[in-house]
């Protein structure tokens, strides 16, 4: 498996209709830095709001994948991410000026062959993985849906479809290695059975919806006076079944219906946020499972504990000793709460903190068990930010950084004398405006300790103006 994370060389654009909505929009994915994951910036809407591709924003899987966070809300997201993610890119903001990425021809074909065609860069960072250390389940028991996970060294998937279908039958689709992607799933398209099309029009769906972009099934006989209602609906004269299907007269593969279920798995498997190592077996998967799955796996993470995304050697030597942090940092004694930085790329630092009983907190907190303050935890956070960020800028002893928000701030266990904090920082959003948004990480040993949602503000000293 590559261990890098990567992005895309270049920025790649797509126009096109909304399945649901039929709104026109045109999106551009561009390559993003380290550790920021694939997040959807809404152009069209002042403030540009964002909304990460993460399965914690679902909040709609009625006939696609939506996600939503605060004024951005994005439809119908699966296929695009499921491109990217499986074609091996970990980092990417994509820009759309509209509420659902555009449908193209049903599949993510499009999406691959532009991918494909910019080609990827490597970063510094490295993946994170889910290893999957046991079997995990997720059942619908009346509705036949069934999602298993099993440990393995790599990431593979087998899909099971099965509709009671005279047409679609019992069908298969497996995925053993990303490389087979490109051909074998990203071609094949959506579909959608005849008698669904009443029900999804009165609800003022499928808008965007024609048959040049869903194979339509068909199980039951059509009168000549279904054909022509269809032929007001799709807006064509020529409409006939052949085979089961509406128009459609040569599937892709003789699968194709189960390769576009494993397509779409793809996507919502995705909005976990990590790689994953384990073997999937799905049973008439689709996206309410998928990512109600995604939330049960982040469930176990969260309380198996967050590991750290960086290793620590003690034996290497610092990129930045307290020398080095000083000429960054106004901070002195009794104050510098970072001893040295070990790590640093684009979007993240890792830096050192010990923790000794010598420290002048302990005398007052507590005198007979002595802890950590937690306020000092999140201000080590904010030093390590603060590095990161002056070590950008000339002379960076004239400027000072001061927050201005502190959120979703998480203690897991206490921190005392004789512990080594860990301390990773990530932007969260590029640096604009002297304006940082962070997300601030303690580990001791490996353990989560302490987390926050920070944002900063660079501020030029006043001596120096």
């Amino acid at each position: 498996m590559q261990s890098k994370q990567q992005t895309l060389s270049a920025p790649i654009s797509f126009s096109g209709k909304g399945l649901h909505t039929g709104v026109t929009v045109n999106m551009t994915v561009h390559p993003a830095v380290d550790n920021n994951g694939i997040v959807f910036r809404r152009v069209d809407i002042e403030g540009a709001p964002v909304v990460p591709a993460l399965c914690e924003y679902v909040t709609d899987t009625s006939r696609g994948t939506t996600i939503e966070k605060g004024a951005a809300k994005v439809s119908t997201i699966e296929h695009i991410v499921s491109a990217l993610w499986s074609l091996g890119v970990d980092n990417a903001i994509i820009d759309i000026d509209g509420p659902e990425v555009p449908i193209m021809d049903g599949s993510a074909r499009e999406y691959v062959a532009k991918i494909t065609q910019v080609g990827l860069t490597k970063q510094k960072a490295e993946r994170k993985y889910f290893e999957v250390t046991e079997k995990q389940v997720y059942t619908i028991p009346d509705k036949g849906v069934a999602i298993i996970i099993y440990p393995d060294d790599e990431f593979t998937v087998s899909v099971h479809v099965d509709y009671n279908s005279k047409v679609i039958g019992n069908q298969y689709a497996t995925l053993d290695m990303f490389n087979e992607y490109a051909e074998n799933i990203a071609p094949c398209r959506t579909f959608v059975f005849l008698h669904e099309l009443e029900p999804l029009l009165k609800m003022n769906l499928i808008k965007g919806g024609d048959l040049d972009n869903a194979i339509v099934v068909v199980e039951n006989p059509v009168s000549d006076e279904q054909l022509d209602h269809l032929k007001k609906i799709f807006g064509k004269e020529d409409i006939r079944v052949t085979g089961g299907y509406l128009n459609n007269l040569q599937l892709r593969a003789s699968n194709e219906l189960a390769r576009h279920k494993l397509l779409d798995l793809l996507g919502d498997f995705a909005l976990l946020g990590m790689r994953i190592k384990g073997r999937v077996w799905a049973s008439r998967p689709g996206h309410y499972a998928n990512t109600e799955f995604m939330k049960q796996i982040m469930q176990t993470i969260r309380r198996d504990g967050e590991k750290p995304a960086f290793k620590y050697n003690p034996n290497k030597p610092a990129l930045m000793d307290s020398n080095k942090i000083m000429s960054l940092l106004p901070h002195r004694y009794p104050f510098l709460l970072v001893d040295k930085v070990f790590y640093m790329d684009s979007n993240s630092i890792g830096a050192i903190k010990n923790i000794t009983l010598n420290e002048p907190q302990f005398t007052g907190h507590f005198p007979q068990e002595p802890v950590m303050p937690g306020v000092l935890l999140v201000e080590a956070m904010a030093q390590a930010g603060g590095i990161f960020i002056l070590n950008s800028v000339d002379k960076p002893e004239e400027y000072s950084t001061y927050f201005l928000k502190i959120d979703s701030v998480r203690f897991k266990r206490k921190v005392v004398p004789g512990d080594t904090l860990q301390l990773e920082v990530y932007l969260t959003e590029p640096l604009r405006r002297g304006i940082a948004s962070m997300v601030g990480k303690v580990f001791v040993g490996g353990q989560l300790a302490c987390e926050a949602t920070l944002m900063a503000q660079i501020v030029r000293n006043k001596k120096s103006e």
